[in-house]
């Protein structure tokens, strides 16, 4: 590493240079792929708000099946992911093609020859199902040549969400059917609550065949919280070890106390305090005027998009919630929106669903993100219904 550039790296699902508080959900994952076909962890589900490191997790879990020799394909769940699924294994048998004789690939099956060119083949000769078993027979037979481990194919989908229904729908069915059959393979999703709440809880008809979504039910969930001070400390201090730039006095508990143990927050206050540095040195002056940088930023990328997720009541009742400087009373909230009872508690209940509010105690509710407070009054006109 250079030893003056910024090790920070404050752009949402980069990988940071360390990554703290994650150690036994990453560890699970890899003794899943160690046990093999079955093990629970080998279908997660990561939930949590904006920031909080989903995507980070994403790439842990991606950097621990290709060091055990797994095939990764990272995908995020917007339109057409199942086809991007299908096409990429497509590509990437092609460039094996002298590999694949003798294996009873259906692909072959497809008119007797393959132009391998994704387009010219039909999803409903050769669809996802089809493709991945062709992979994964190809993955084995490489396993069994090399004389390397069983390993597999793991997918890891991002920013999944309940309006992708139908492919999730297709997607869920396909993974189920080879986790019946005992395949290698292993998939990681991720989201935040108020994308993934309406697939975890939607239903088929008694009309209807089993729904395949219930395979998200069955996930292993991995729900991620923010990080203790002791790591959000070890992540400020330790991309700083071979640098010529250093924490000072108290810089340190400043910007620990600032990042309020929000992962995102963490790269944030280290590449602007980095960047307010005299010399060699991070003051707590500069700790100071790169923490109030940081928040700033936090509200331009987490919650603004945040709150454009929610309705106009949603935010109106946040916006009521942010006039206290701590935790909100019901009570106090129900007078000043002046609504009833079922009224306030159907959007304390869509919130914290949500996860822009948590329960602190008996009749009482405080912000789940960090500075929301303080966002929200500084743009509470362009908020409030």
């Amino acid at each position: 590493m250079d030893p003056a550039r910024n090790p920070f790296r404050a752009t949402l699902g980069a990988t940071p240079p360390l990554l703290v508080g994650r150690n036994e959900a990453v560890q699970n994952f890899a003794f899943a792929l160690d046990d093999g076909p079955g093990a629970h962890e080998r279908i997660s589900l990561i939930v949590g708000p904006r920031g909080i490191g989903k995507t980070v997790l994403l790439n842990a879990f991606e950097d621990t099946a290709e060091e055990r020799g797994w095939f990764v394909i990272s995908e995020t769940a917007t339109k057409g992911f199942v086809e991007r699924i299908r096409s990429e294994i497509i590509r990437r048998l092609a460039r094996q093609r002298s590999h694949l004789k003798g294996l009873g690939l259906s692909i072959f099956g497809v008119g007797g020859s393959v132009t391998w060119d994704s387009t010219s083949i039909s999803e409903a000769s050769y669809s996802l199902r089809n493709a991945l078993d062709d992979y994964l027979a190809y993955k084995a037979s490489l396993d069994r040549t090399t004389g390397q481990p069983a390993s597999g194919v793991f997918i890891t989908l991002d920013e999944m969400h309940h309006q992708r229904n139908d492919e999730l729908i297709e997607f869920g069915a396909t993974i189920q059917h080879l986790v019946r059959e005992r395949k290698n393979i292993a998939v990681a999703m991720a989201g935040i609550p108020s994308a993934i709440k309406p697939l975890l809880s939607s239903q088929a008809t008694a009309s209807e065949a089993p729904n395949p979504i219930t395979f998200l039910r069955r996930a292993e969930r991995v729900e991620l919280d923010r990080v203790s001070d002791e790591d959000v400390s070890l992540a400020l201090e330790q991309p700083l070890a071979e640098s010529v730039t250093t924490w000072t006095g108290r810089a340190l508990e400043t910007a620990v106390n600032a990042c309020q143990g929000y992962p995102f927050m963490i790269q944030l206050v280290g590449q602007w305090a980095f960047r307010e540095a005299q010399g060699r040195s991070i003051t707590r002056e500069a700790a100071e005027r790169g923490a109030d940088k940081a928040r700033r930023k936090l509200g331009q990328l987490v919650h603004e998009p945040a709150l454009a997720d929610l309705s106009d009541v949603d935010r109106s009742f946040l916006v009521f919630m942010a006039r206290d400087d701590g935790p909100t009373e019901i009570a106090a909230l129900k007078a000043r929106l002046d609504r009833s009872d079922s009224y306030v508690g159907n959007y304390r209940r869509r919130l914290i669903d949500a996860e822009m509010i948590v329960e602190v105690g008996r009749g009482r509710i405080d912000f789940a993100l960090p500075y929301l407070r303080e966002y929200l009054r500084e743009h509470a006109a362009s908020l409030v219904i």
